[in-house]
């Protein structure tokens, strides 16, 4: 828009404000007349859909403190409501003479400061004079959550479902997620048309902000709810059910989608994750999807062979010990182990240890005693072959001195 067609509007008299009127005034007499003329409210009324507009552009001026003194000095140079006024004293410098240029009169910063993405945005901008931007935060993700559950062994290995409590931003229960007053709802800022962004030229360049009176959102809440005040969200204490599945290893992350915080305006909300800590058994320990576990046997049992029942997560089963078997063997037994997502399972590892008596009566001594005598077996060859070679070797080194 010209300076002309600018300063020729009186955007006072369309608001029915005073030309002093404070920024609040002239913000309730602009959401006043917005709300009886909104095109929703008037449908295939052209009177009142111009006079929207009318409205729409003497706030988007007389709310912005930059564009409203610009607005009223040039009515002020120009005599108020035409082009007969004459040019202000030292407006510009006289020919030959000497002046500061100061880059703030031209892109409309009073602090000197020039924004060159707003700059180079309106330069460059599209085929028209169409003013290129970012376009406004939009609908939101929300953020990702973590928590963390503890669980028993025997859960870990069978799993389990589980409560979880969480305190944290969750969607307004009263306006469920809208921010206004339950039998209210957000209407399209008529500031931005719902863009978000309000934008102005001055001469070959185009300069836009975010809205200022929907903030960015392109949605104006005339009644806030009472809880949220407005936001959509509160913050809020809720029980989520976890399902755990059979298997899952010390450390592990669960996934549940959509049970973080809320989005806003109409995102999906963030996941959840949350780490599993496993337990340690008294009995089981585990290796990947095996179970492992250490069974103390006699020498008898070791010596002579055996069956022992050794205790699983779920009842107990008779393991068969072999005649002869070494202490620190260990036995196999298949599908007693971890449940697997293929419905099969891991095994279960046996690992025998022959238990030495710490203390002996005269009988068993007697008795062991016997056994030596007659089962002179050496269960040391190798060693007793290098003992009794070093002995030789000595015996000819004494020989020769």
């Amino acid at each position: 828009m010209s300076t002309k067609d600018n300063i020729e509007k009186d955007y006072y008299k369309a608001l029915g404000v005073p030309k002093d009127a404070a920024a609040a005034d002239i913000k309730k007499a602009y959401r006043k007349l917005a709300r009886e003329l909104h095109p929703d409210k008037n449908p295939g009324d052209s009177k009142a859909e111009a006079r929207f507009k009318e409205v729409s552009e003497a706030y988007d001026v007389l709310s912005d403190a930059a564009k409203r003194k610009q607005y009223d000095e040039d009515r002020s140079l120009f005599g108020g409501g035409g082009m007969g006024g004459g040019f202000r004293p030292g407006s510009y410098p006289a020919g030959g003479g000497t002046s500061t240029f100061d880059m703030s009169d031209i892109f409309g910063n009073s602090s000197g400061t020039t924004d060159f993405n707003d700059l180079f945005g309106g330069l460059f901008g599209t085929a028209g004079g169409a003013t290129t931007r970012s376009r406004p935060a939009g609908p939101t993700r929300g953020q990702d959550v973590n928590a963390e559950v503890s669980l028993g062994f025997d859960e870990a290995v069978h799993g389990t479902t589980l409560p979880l409590r969480l305190s944290g931003p969750a969607a307004c229960k009263t306006c469920r997620g809208s921010g206004a007053r339950p039998g209210t709802a957000p209407h399209r800022c008529p500031t931005c048309g719902g863009s978000g962004f309000t934008s102005r030229n001055q001469g070959a360049f185009g300069f836009s902000e975010p809205c200022r009176d929907c903030l960015g959102t392109g949605q104006i809440i005339d009644d806030p709810c009472p809880d949220c005040g407005g936001t959509g969200v509160t913050t809020q204490t809720r029980t989520i059910t976890v399902r755990v599945p059979a298997g899952v290893r010390d450390g592990a992350k669960l996934r549940i989608a959509g049970k973080g915080t809320p989005g806003t305006r109409g995102a999906p909300a963030g996941d959840l994750f949350v780490t599993v800590r496993v337990g340690a058994h008294e009995l089981f320990g585990r290796s990947g999807d095996d179970l492992t576990l250490t069974v103390p046997i006699t020498f008898n049992e070791a010596a002579l062979g055996t069956t022992v029942r050794v205790p699983t997560l779920d009842g107990s089963i008779g393991v068969k010990i072999a005649p002869g078997t070494p202490s620190g063997r260990t036995l196999r037994v298949r599908g007693r182990g971890v449940a697997k997502k293929n419905n099969s399972a891991g095994d279960l590892l046996v690992t025998v240890e022959v238990a030495v008596p710490q203390k002996l009566s005269s009988d068993a001594r007697e008795a062991l005693e016997e056994y030596a005598a007659a089962q002179p077996d050496d269960p040391r060859p190798s060693i007793t072959a290098a003992l009794a070679r070093g002995t030789r070797h000595a015996a000819k080194a004494h020989d020769h001195e």
